[in-house]
């Protein structure tokens, strides 16, 4: 189709916590839309990126660059777009739109706010590529488990009572302050009774007690952290000796400590919430918030920026001073993170999740084999991917089939209309100034 809808074609990451060969999905959708991609089952494939970033651009079916054709035909980006993102004027889109496929859990991690960012892409550009921030939000294409944000303070703070392999690593002075600034007791064996969550955001004094805590976990001498986690998965093993406050977190430390042994990550299972997000439903990870995808498989959507800071999980650079001193410390039950979609249009055939933020929102549309739907003109760029079926998108009087796979740019002020062939859903990133 000419004008301002067309295909692109993405590109694959191959990161070793991906899935492998065609139990991947960002691998089975890059069979359709990626240009001359062959499976390769013995490889793992955890990421299609969809956009501009440089690292993995975007291309159109002739391999020219869609920056280089935004560039050029300015009116697909929107004037509006283009007065408010700076680097859209050469042709970079202001989101980056991924499928993830995670086979073992990802590292625990916060991405920089964007004063930090610039900080810190300024002080060491060979770690932090580039100066923007990195909000980002996940929905579950299958059920998805993650660690979202710090657990609510009286948990925590149960745990801390409960688990014996942490008292090593957390001076007791400052879990009888956390416990003073909640006004509850520090009795080993607590009464779990007493320990309900809090959905009140923590106090500044609370927030500042976290933070040492935090610190205190993540900084540990590594031959504590083994000896603490070796017993820990143990205990859990033999399953005896597992209190109440445990038997949810003891097979995920279990299984984080064969992909990761003896990492500190894995006694996070008692300091962060374990979210498991259905098919469709979201979460919005805001800057300088903890987490750590764990298994599944999700759309993502974030501002243009590849920009990581990790402590746990990972073989990869860990940057602990960094990670304690940008968290907020915000602490609460893990649905606190979840995002609800909205209605979008005349029918209900298309759900909105739109974040707090500039950058970005999506659109899921799912339809019924026939089925019809319409979306008005958006202001600005828009990527869509299809996760399932295929159809026909018309524009304009033109029309481009479509099936699961495929990648579709559609430029500023286009009208479209979708029809399904088969049973279709359709997950499209776009901005609006």
């Amino acid at each position: 189709m000419p004008g301002g809808v067309f295909k692109i074609s993405p590109g694959v990451q191959s990161y070793d916590w991906g899935k492998k060969g065609s139990a991947s999905l960002a691998a089975q959708f890059a069979q359709t839309s990626v240009k001359g991609f062959q499976i390769d089952d013995n490889k793992t494939y955890a990421e299609l990126w969809m956009g501009t970033h440089p690292n993995v651009p975007s291309k159109l079916e002739n391999d020219q660059l869609l920056s280089d054709h935004l560039k050029s035909n300015h009116h697909l980006i929107g004037d509006k777009v283009s007065t408010k993102f700076e680097d859209t004027k050469e042709g970079a889109l202001p989101f980056l739109f991924k499928v993830l496929s995670i086979g073992t859990a990802l590292s625990i991690q916060a991405h920089p706010d964007k004063a930090l960012a610039r900080k810190l892409f300024d002080e060491r550009p060979d770690v932090y590529k580039d100066p923007n921030h990195k909000p980002e939000m996940a929905i579950a294409l299958t059920p998805f488990l993650a660690f979202l944000n710090f657990l609510p303070l009286p948990i925590l703070l149960l745990n801390l009572l409960s688990v014996d392999e942490l008292k090593p690593l957390i001076p007791s002075e400052l879990v009888t302050s956390l416990a003073s600034s909640l006004t509850l007791p520090t009795t080993r064996p607590p009464d779990a009774f007493l320990f309900q969550p809090s959905i009140s955001s923590p106090s500044t004094e609370q927030k500042k007690i976290l933070k040492d805590i935090f610190k205190e976990l993540m900084s540990a001498d590594e031959d504590l952290v083994t000896t603490a986690v070796r017993s820990l998965v143990e205990r859990y093993k033999k399953g005896d000796d597992v209190l109440e406050a445990e038997k949810s977190v003891a097979d995920l430390a279990i299984m984080l400590n064969e992909q990761y042994p003896d990492d500190v990550g894995v006694l996070c299972v008692f300091f962060l919430n374990v979210v498991e997000l259905k098919k469709g439903e979201a979460a919005f990870l805001e800057a300088n918030s903890p987490h750590a995808y764990i298994k599944g498989d999700i759309i993502e959507c974030m501002a243009t920026s590849d920009n990581v800071v990790r402590a746990g999980l990972t073989p990869k650079l860990r940057d602990v001073p960094t990670l304690v001193e940008m968290l907020t410390y915000e602490a609460g039950p893990g649905n606190k993170q979840l995002l609800k979609p909205t209605s979008f249009g005349e029918d209900d055939s298309t759900k909105l999740y739109d974040p707090p933020i500039e950058e970005f929102s999506v659109l899921r549309v799912e339809l019924a084999h026939g089925e019809k739907t319409s979306h008005e003109a958006i202001e600005g760029p828009s990527i869509a991917v299809v996760t399932e079926g295929k159809g026909v998108v018309g524009s304009d009087g033109d029309e481009l089939d479509f099936e699961r796979g495929d990648v579709i740019f559609i430029g500023a002020g286009e009208q479209v209309d979708w029809e399904a062939k088969e049973k279709l859903e359709i997950f499209r990133a776009f901005v609006e100034a």
